[in-house]
């Protein structure tokens, strides 16, 4: 307490000399009949004097007490007092409790709002300037005036604009509102449209400068949500894009249709799991876990891919029905050992800080953190993949044996081997898809199961064996989905977007980009 009444001093230091008179002036009133002590707090409450706010809180508590000679103590502990004018301590000793009535006590909560807004602790001023923005009333204007100079938090000092903007509207002047009105234009929010349009029928001769106000806030908002709805279609198209790239490498290239591509994905995730549950022991470590799962998460999937390709899939290499139930049943045993392993219950993979919260983009349109990493990511794993096939030997054998086996078997490339770190490669990219699911999505056993048909539905659409492709029909699936679901729901969407897929494959049967290859050949 007395911490508070010091900083409260300070304050008291920078206001002018009339307002630091006013509250003198007010302060033994508090003490006198409940008309005079409920008007005092009025006036309080409006000048907005930062000293007042203990006083009153004190006085709304029960803690402040009179002496004999008059002046009011604030009682900081059993037996402890200070004086409510200067803060210094003070013998409590024969001091009587100031008792106050209901008409006091609610002219204690309207005046104690207002003054909030002068209070250290942002989030009781944020709390304080909504308060007032509800009541929006003439007489806040001098007070949210004096708050506005004061303040340096970007966020509430939009609200404070706003509830000025607000208040101001209430005024009798017919200027002042027309600059109200200019200023909720500009503000341009939700919020700033419902005061327009609540003020229209109070203020019949401004209503056509509402209405253009409105129309003006209705274009930037509808341009905001368009922007919100590209974003989210990029969002979403993102990670179809990393859930799709290593079925372009094993369906487009190799034309090998693996149904358990989403246990690797699950797999991915499930390290990524692993990880961080290993670097919990080492504080300085721990906000790294997730880039350190990106390799960990390859190289899991891509052995687990290996093996599967030595043991079962080579012997099934232009058996498609076959290869389709066999990896069938092989990812159902990857979701059984894993729901075995870990449980059938989610498990929790948390954010790192770099990746949390809402960022405001120009325009006002917010994205969450974590989905524009994921964009992020997204674009560099597909420039990784471009460029190991373009600049590596590994890209160049597997190109070759994609367009002539016979011939690369000739040359001395061994197909066996390129085969077995095709496949391998195209299950390490889906666990690095884990990687980035993981923050997104629940880490279960069946994380992987929702997203292979949109992945066969990306690499289909864009062109089987094309990167370019899956980038293309990745984020064109994604923003269609995203525009059409506020008229469909998120169910009928998908299925008009699978019903446009089959239309589309009916004229184009290769997709946007077809090139040759083995699958294309065949």
């Amino acid at each position: 307490m007395k911490l508070i009444l010091a900083l409260v001093l300070v304050f008291a230091a920078l206001l002018p000399a009339r307002a630091q008179d006013a509250f003198l002036a007010s302060l033994p009133r508090l003490g006198a009949g409940f008309a005079e002590q409920a008007a005092a707090t009025e006036e309080m409450g409006a000048a907005g004097d930062p000293r007042a706010l203990p006083v009153l809180q004190a006085l709304s508590d029960g803690r402040v007490l009179r002496r004999p000679d008059g002046a009011l103590l604030i009682q900081t502990a059993p037996g402890q007092a200070v004086e409510a004018a200067t803060g210094a301590t003070a013998n409590p000793a024969g001091a009587e409790t100031v008792r106050i009535n209901n008409r006091v006590r609610a002219a204690l909560r309207v005046a104690l709002g207002r003054l909030q807004i002068v209070a250290t602790d942002p989030d009781a001023r944020l709390a304080a300037v909504q308060g007032v923005l509800r009541s929006r009333s003439a007489s806040d204007i001098p007070i949210l005036e004096t708050a506005l100079a004061r303040e340096s938090v970007p966020r509430i000092r939009a609200q404070i604009e706003l509830a000025l903007a607000a208040s101001r509207l209430a005024a009798d002047n017919p200027d002042v509102k027309r600059a109200a009105i200019a200023a909720l234009a500009a503000n341009g929010s939700d919020t700033a449209r419902s005061i327009l349009l609540e003020s229209r029928s109070a203020n019949p001769g401004l209503s056509d400068e509402i209405t253009a106000a409105v129309a003006s806030i209705d274009r930037r908002l509808a341009l905001r949500r368009a922007g919100e709805t590209l974003f989210q279609g990029l969002s979403l198209g993102s990670v179809l894009l990393l859930a799709a790239l290593g079925l372009a490498v094993t369906f487009g290239v190799m034309g090998v249709i693996n149904m358990a591509h989403g246990e690797f994905v699950m797999l991915g995730a499930y390290t990524t799991f692993l990880v961080q549950q290993a670097c919990r022991d080492i504080p300085w470590l721990l906000p790294w876990s997730l880039p350190l799962s990106v390799p960990a998460a390859f190289l899991v999937a891509a052995a687990v891919g290996a093996v599967m390709e030595r043991g079962l899939i080579r012997h099934l290499y232009g058996r498609p029905l076959e290869t389709l139930l066999m990896t069938f049943g092989v990812g159902m045993m990857i979701q059984q050992a894993v729901r075995i392993a870990f449980g059938a219950q989610n498990r929790e993979v948390l954010s790192p800080s770099w990746m949390q919260g809402t960022l405001e983009l120009p325009g006002g349109i917010m994205v969450t953190q974590n989905r524009l990493w994921i964009i992020v990511f997204g674009i560099a794993v597909l420039l990784l993949v471009m460029a190991a096939i373009r600049y590596t030997r590994f890209g160049l054998e597997m190109r070759a044996v994609v367009q002539n086996r016979r011939i690369a078997a000739t040359m001395g490339i061994r197909t066996g081997r390129v085969d077995a770190l095709t496949f391998a490669f195209g299950s390490g990219i889906a666990g690095m898809a884990g990687v980035a699911l993981s923050q997104i999505d629940n880490v279960s056993p069946n994380l992987g199961t929702g997203y292979i048909v949109d992945s066969f539905m990306v690499v289909v659409f864009g062109g089987v064996g094309s990167l370019a492709g899956t980038l293309v029909g990745a984020f064109t699936l994604g923003i269609v989905n995203k525009v059409l679901e506020p008229y469909a729901g998120a169910v009928l969407a998908k299925v008009a977007v699978l019903v446009g897929i089959m239309l589309f494959i009916q004229r184009r049967p290769k997709g946007l980009f077809a090139l040759k290859g083995r699958a294309a050949d065949q």
